[in-house]
């Protein structure tokens, strides 16, 4: 009884001072007075049963979110969709027993199942009833880009949302994002009371969808900037072996090196790792217990840029980028389909790759391309763009079974 007792004095002592656990590290969270721990838990690589994506194997999530948040963790994210709709669910659990008092909480809302404002109370009560909760620290509008954006700002929501934040169940209004800076940039300052956002942000992703300079755009605003996709989706995780040549040979771990790199940067408030093992959630919290501001070398930096330059390297075909080739007669999107190509084999991730193409629209595929070779006569890299096509579509389309 008296340990019980002990203990709940000193979750109350790490609330208010949670820079005082041994371990863990925290950060400022933007403009906001709050103090968030470097490494926040991202649910939406829950472990699962089988290979059921939906079904989350409850006593494990359970246990790893419980770890990491006995173990300093105090930012947890979730969203309508994980794990067919079931990732919420799981959170509320494990966030009973008073554990959802230790934590700052942020889901998201599914701006492709809102239609109209009814949409957004029906949808926001069921998340609240799933996790379990009368309130959210943090509620983001879910994967922006150009078009949802102006979706969901033809529904009004900042009137449904200040509604909401006047009634304290959202804490705080944020969003979370893909498309390019000048969207991004756009998003923010169309609204002077965002608190966060959240991008995919990684030593291979400087300049892809907001960027360094969205990032630093941002954080110049006072937003906190949350990091997901760290990893790039797992692929930094297990590189390919003229990749982890490079770190091997330098001793370094590929993971913990892509995450100081984010923790090094002062625009960074928290970087979210989709954890599916207890192993990851107890190596996580030991590399963010590591981390901070300014803690690489200048060595560190040289190696992640060489393995940048390696990664480039492993690239097929030679694409800048440059969009001399474009537009397509027939409306392939033909940089596009080199990039998807390309980092595939770079990551080793064809599986990755092979998603993402089929799930763009048919013309712009390279199963759409007709071979006129108008193309090839454009590009500065002389690339056999009708014959890369054929093969692009012939390695990453679905099969059927």
């Amino acid at each position: 009884m008296v340990g019980k007792r002990f203990q709940n004095v000193l979750n109350k002592i790490y609330k208010v001072y949670p820079s005082i656990r041994e371990g863990m590290k925290y950060r400022r969270f933007g403009k906001l007075n709050l103090q968030v721990s470097a490494l926040g838990f991202g649910c939406m690589r829950l472990p699962v049963i089988g290979n059921d994506h939906s079904k989350v194997d409850e006593p494990e999530a359970i246990r790893m979110i419980r770890y990491a948040i006995d173990h300093g963790v105090n930012y947890v994210d979730t969203a309508y969709p994980y794990h067919g709709g079931n990732g919420e669910i799981v959170v509320g659990k494990a966030l009973r027993d008073g554990y959802r008092e230790r934590v700052r909480l942020a889901t998201k809302m599914p701006i492709w199942n809102i239609n109209s404002r009814e949409d957004m109370d029906r949808i926001f009560e069921e998340q609240l009833k799933k996790l379990q909760t009368e309130y959210v620290d943090f509620y983001l509008l879910h994967a922006l880009n150009k078009n949802s954006w102006l979706k969901i700002k033809n529904l009004n929501v900042f009137d449904w949302a200040e509604r909401v934040v006047s009634e304290d169940r959202i804490k705080y209004l944020g969003f979370s994002f893909h498309d390019d800076y000048e969207v991004f940039k756009e998003i923010i300052d169309a609204y002077d009371k965002w608190a966060l956002c959240q991008i995919q942000y990684n030593y291979e992703n400087e300049e892809d969808q907001a960027g360094t300079r969205g990032l630093k755009y941002a954080a110049g605003k006072g937003l906190a900037v949350v990091i997901m996709e760290p990893l790039l989706g797992g692929a930094l995780a297990n590189p390919p072996p003229a990749v982890k040549q490079i770190w091997d040979e330098a001793g370094k771990d590929p993971v913990e090196m892509a995450l100081q790199w984010l923790w090094n940067k002062p625009e960074v408030s928290v970087v979210l790792s989709g954890m599916s093992t207890m192993e990851q959630v107890k190596r996580n919290i030991e590399f963010a217990s590591r981390s901070g501001v300014g803690l690489l070398t200048e060595e560190d930096l040289k190696l992640i840029a060489r393995v940048h330059v390696k990664y480039k390297e492993l690239r097929p075909i030679p694409c800048t980028k440059c969009g001399y080739c474009m537009p397509c007669p027939n409306g392939v999107d033909i940089p596009w389909n080199f990039e998807v190509y390309n980092n595939g084999v770079a990551y080793n991730s064809i599986g990755s790759a092979r998603w993402t193409y089929n799930n763009i629209p048919a013309e712009k595929r390279a199963s759409a391309c007709v071979g006129c070779r108008s193309c090839e006569e454009k590009c500065p890299q002389r690339i056999p763009i009708s014959e890369w096509m054929q093969r692009i579509d012939k390695e990453l389309r679905f099969q059927p079974p």
